[in-house]
């Protein structure tokens, strides 16, 4: 056997390479049939392709002739190995197939592939072929390539025979669980010049040692691999990319679309999750000027969405700092990371945080961490998410323009139909109540100028509620929801069941912007109390509800008054004052003020409760 392993090197010495003629014959012979058919070049590049491969066949039969008979009875063997090995574009499916035909060919018992992580320092995927179901349980966690003979290999990556694994220097012995085993055979594996892996045989069969016509075999299968291996990864990263692109795609849809922006932002997660795979995929925007307050979460896919959805990291994080100035942010042990300072990462594994930026501007950031224990993300999908990550902040800044767009066309319009009541129809009516007063000082009728006069005032109380509409079509529409107006026609809808009729209601001046938010609440509970009053005391057929924002208080103020009057019994000497006190006390707290005066009856029968307060 020492003396085969010394023929061994000498054979591999003679070309300079490491590998004898037979792996560098039908190693070009692979190269030429695969890798080239797989450019898709044009004429020229077939003609060179042909004339590379006649000579890689010219050099492979001349090198068959030197062959012993034995190796050269394996030589179909091989060809049906290499065969079935490029056989399939599934890089999972391609590494299995390869160990199966590896055993196959080497009348190994076990077969194995280590797949080099991206440092180089150790294996972030095995492969394997010959162990149950059950052996692999019991080993658990697979080998981390960092020790031992399999960590040896990774640093120098050449062929080794060994006999006896278990007295070799470098054997670190087996976990628990693991099969026996003694006779090993390891062989690179290297894709476009670069070490892929190695390929590890084990326990030959009968008892019997690899020898050296095994090692030139699964050398020549070594090299036919990594040429299935390089295009099973070109298929894979054009995969992978078409899956990226197609989330792009989605979520510049979904925020084009003119939907709801939160659901556009889900969109983002989801497919960020899903194209990443990862555990999580989460949108994070600044709070206050340009982040000074740090990131929220603000969406996010996830088994728990609302554990995280709401969370800030503050401004005093590295990865906020990072990220706000445009810097992504790449994780692959939280644990031991200095950077992370928030527990916003906890139950995470690896992590990618992307900066969300377009025309310099700092949108947001997205986070998709993926679950404790699953292996760092790889630089090609680093590349792609961050182009995923700018393809969606650009896609969320057409999207804000198109809002922009169709708000100012909604500001255009409301100003137009702003103008058209102001300039047409108030002055129309206007004109008309002009008329009527004329028409109402001629007339000698008692009753027709009576009638004529309800007229003029109708027509002042429809004119204050066109300026009313004129007020609130000057507003922004997303303040009308949550506006004074509305809250002031919710309490005299209410007050409308136990009346059985609808105060009418009017608003001078611009409620909604001018009334801060203590005011307005003092004034609604006014309203109320008012309203109850009414309700209660008054025994009223008709309640008129004015709230006026163009007020002035006597000392010059600018201020807001309330005023409920009805055309009920009135105030009874010597009654129950309680609720006239307490609005008074809400209106001097602010600085104003509260009275009573007569009603909307005849000879000012009723009521009328003011209430006012500056703005």
């Amino acid at each position: 056997m020492a003396e085969r392993q010394e023929h061994r090197r000498g054979s591999a010495a003679e070309d300079g390479t490491g590998q004898n003629s037979v792996g560098v014959g039908y190693g070009d012979v692979g190269h030429g049939e695969v890798g080239r058919a797989s450019t898709g070049r044009g004429e020229a590049g077939r003609s060179a392709w042909d004339q590379e491969s006649l000579e890689a066949a010219t050099r492979a039969a001349r090198d068959l002739q030197g062959l012993s008979p034995e190796l050269t009875a394996r030589v179909p063997q091989l060809l049906e190995a290499m065969r079935s090995v490029g056989t399939g574009l599934d890089l999972h499916s391609t590494l299995d197939r390869i160990c199966e035909t590896a055993a196959e060919l080497a009348h190994a018992r076990y077969a194995a592939i280590g797949v080099v992580d991206e440092s180089a320092e150790g294996l972030q995927d095995f492969v394997t072929h010959g162990m149950s179901a059950e052996e692999a349980r019991a080993i658990g966690h697979p080998p981390s390539g960092r020790r031992g003979l399999l960590g040896a290999l990774i640093h120098d990556p050449a062929p080794v025979v060994l006999t006896d694994l278990t007295a070799d220097p470098r054997y670190a012995g087996f976990p628990a669980g693991h099969p026996p085993m003694r006779t090993f055979l390891g062989v690179p594996i290297s894709v476009q010049g670069q070490i892929f892996g190695n390929l590890y045989l084990a326990e030959k069969h009968h008892g019997g040692a690899f020898n050296e016509y095994d090692l030139h075999m699964v050398r020549v299968l070594a090299t036919e691999a990594g040429i299935a291996i390089g295009n099973a990864r070109l298929y894979e990263a054009a995969r992978q990319r078409e899956r990226w692109i197609d989330g792009s795609v989605a979520v510049t849809t979904a925020l084009l679309a003119g939907g709801d922006a939160d659901d556009a932002l889900s969109v983002v997660a989801e497919q960020a999750r899903r194209l990443a795979d990862s555990a999580a995929g989460a949108v994070l925007l600044p709070v206050g000027k340009n982040g000074a307050d740090g990131l929220e979460v603000v969406a996010i896919a996830s088994d728990d969405p609302s554990a995280s959805l709401g969370v800030i990291i503050g401004p005093e994080s590295p990865v906020v700092s990072a990220l706000l100035a445009g810097e992504p942010v790449f994780i692959d042990d939280p644990g031991a990371d200095p950077r992370l300072i928030s527990r916003a990462s906890e139950g995470y594994g690896p992590n990618m945080l992307l900066p969300m930026r377009s025309g310099g501007r700092m949108l947001g950031a997205l986070s998709v961490p993926r679950a404790p224990g699953q292996r760092p993300f790889s630089a090609a999908e680093r590349t792609l998410a961050a182009q995923f990550a700018a393809q969606a902040a650009l896609a969320l800044m057409m999207a804000e323009a198109q809002r922009d767009r169709e708000r100012l066309a909604v500001y255009e319009d409301r100003d137009r139909i702003a103008r058209d009541l102001h300039d047409l129809v108030i002055q129309r009516l206007f004109a008309t109540g002009m008329m009527l007063e004329s028409a109402q000082r001629r007339s000698v009728v008692p009753e027709v100028r009576e009638g004529v006069g309800r007229a003029v005032d109708e027509l002042d109380i429809t004119i204050q509620e066109i300026r009313t509409a004129i007020f609130a079509l000057q507003q922004e529409p997303a303040e009308a929801p949550s506006g004074l107006r509305v809250r002031v026609l919710r309490e005299v809808n209410m007050a409308s069941v136990p009346l059985g009729f609808t105060p009418s209601h009017r608003f001078l001046g611009a409620v909604d912007t001018q009334v801060g938010e203590l005011t307005g609440k003092n004034l609604i509970a006014a309203l109320r109390e008012a309203l109850s009053n009414a309700f209660r005391h008054a025994h009223a057929s008709r309640i008129d509800v004015v709230v006026d924002a163009t007020a002035t208080l006597p000392d010059g103020r600018a201020a807001v008054r309330l005023t409920v009057s009805d055309d009920g019994v009135g105030i009874p000497e010597g009654g129950r004052r309680s609720g006239l006190r307490n609005l008074a006390r809400r209106a001097e707290s602010l600085g104003g003020a509260s009275w009573f005066g007569p009603g909307l009856g005849e000879d000012g029968g009723g009521t009328s409760v003011v209430w006012e307060a500056p703005l």
